[in-house]
């Protein structure tokens, strides 16, 4: 791989987005775009000491870019009082953007997609938008993604019902935007719009935007989305519970897919040393052996054939 990855610009109407590229010389296996999801930015992917999915690809021969949605790492506009920008710019212009400007600087037509969290909501609402968007898109890994939480825990209480829904509009008004790295919420803050489209969303309510009223799941309903590979962690009891995920890949409608159940016992994945959670299925020294290799085995298949879902 090479030394120092190489950061990138893509320019929107307001603000840009930036793209991180990890790659090793003479890399063979295709491109992989690896979209964040909500209070994060496309560290989860990359650590500053050089761990985490995006290099670990980027080892096995992909050529990897890690996108940061507007106002996320160093990508303009910082969410601040009077931002206007919400979740359906990501949908209709920066996925659509980066996605693009990938397959430009990697020389070729298609690409696989890696998400986390609500990254996969936002990344199925763009391809649900726009059809021709799914032919760019080869097969895709989607990390604890869901997108309404129906299932009830002590966790989902403090974490959905407490703060998402709760205290978080009440910082949102107070400070224009949700500082969510202030009030030590996550790793990132998060536009006051796109807080309050995805605070709906998570509701049981049907997919639709609130913005222009689009139906995502309608739109699903008849093509589905490309091959996905659906990664639930046995111990996410909340963000990305398993039976919320396997819901919102049913809601993706009929297509190719894979549903595992990373941890230990019935049901879960065979040879994992621990339950995962929402995040250190990404972050866990461990993942890199246990878990990274199943995306990799996912992309793989896509050459031999329909996979058994």
């Amino acid at each position: 791989m090479s030394a120092t990855p190489e950061r990138r610009e893509v320019p929107l109407s307001r603000g840009a987005i930036h793209l991180t590229r990890f790659r090793s010389l003479g890399a063979t296996r295709g491109a992989v775009l690896c979209w964040h999801g909500a209070i994060e930015s496309g560290r989860i992917f990359h650590s500053r000491s050089g761990r985490g999915l995006a290099p670990w690809l980027a080892r096995q021969g992909f050529d990897v870019f890690v996108a940061d949605q507007r106002g996320r790492g160093q990508a303009p506009p910082r969410p601040t009082r009077g931002i206007d920008l919400d979740q359906t710019d990501v949908i209709v212009e920066e996925f659509p953007a980066a996605v693009e400007a990938c397959l430009a600087l990697a020389g070729t037509s298609r690409l696989h997609l890696v998400t986390h969290s609500w990254g996969g909501v936002l990344a199925a609402s763009s391809l649900a938008r726009f059809p021709a968007l799914r032919e760019r898109i080869d097969r895709q890994a989607f990390f604890g993604t869901k997108r309404s939480v129906r299932s009830w825990s002590l966790q989902r209480l403090l974490y959905v019902d407490l703060i998402w829904k709760g205290l978080a509009p009440v910082a949102c008004r107070l400070w224009g935007y949700l500082p969510a790295r202030a009030l030590h919420w996550g790793s990132d803050d998060e536009y006051a719009g796109s807080h309050r489209q995805g605070a709906d969303w998570v509701r049981p309510r049907p997919w639709v935007d609130t913005r222009d009223g689009f139906d995502y799941a309608a739109a699903l309903a008849n093509g589905g989305l490309p091959p996905t590979l659906h990664l639930a962690g046995r111990a996410d009891r909340a963000l990305g519970h398993p039976d919320d995920v396997a819901r919102f890949a049913t809601e993706c409608g009929p297509h190719e897919q894979r549903l595992v159940l990373l941890g230990q016992g019935r049901g879960a994945s065979r040879g994992l040393s621990r339950d995962y959670g929402h995040l250190d299925m990404l972050t866990h020294p461990a993942a890199a052996r246990e878990v990274f290799p199943l995306v990799v085995e996912w992309f793989e298949q896509g050459r031999g054939g329909p996979a058994k879902a």
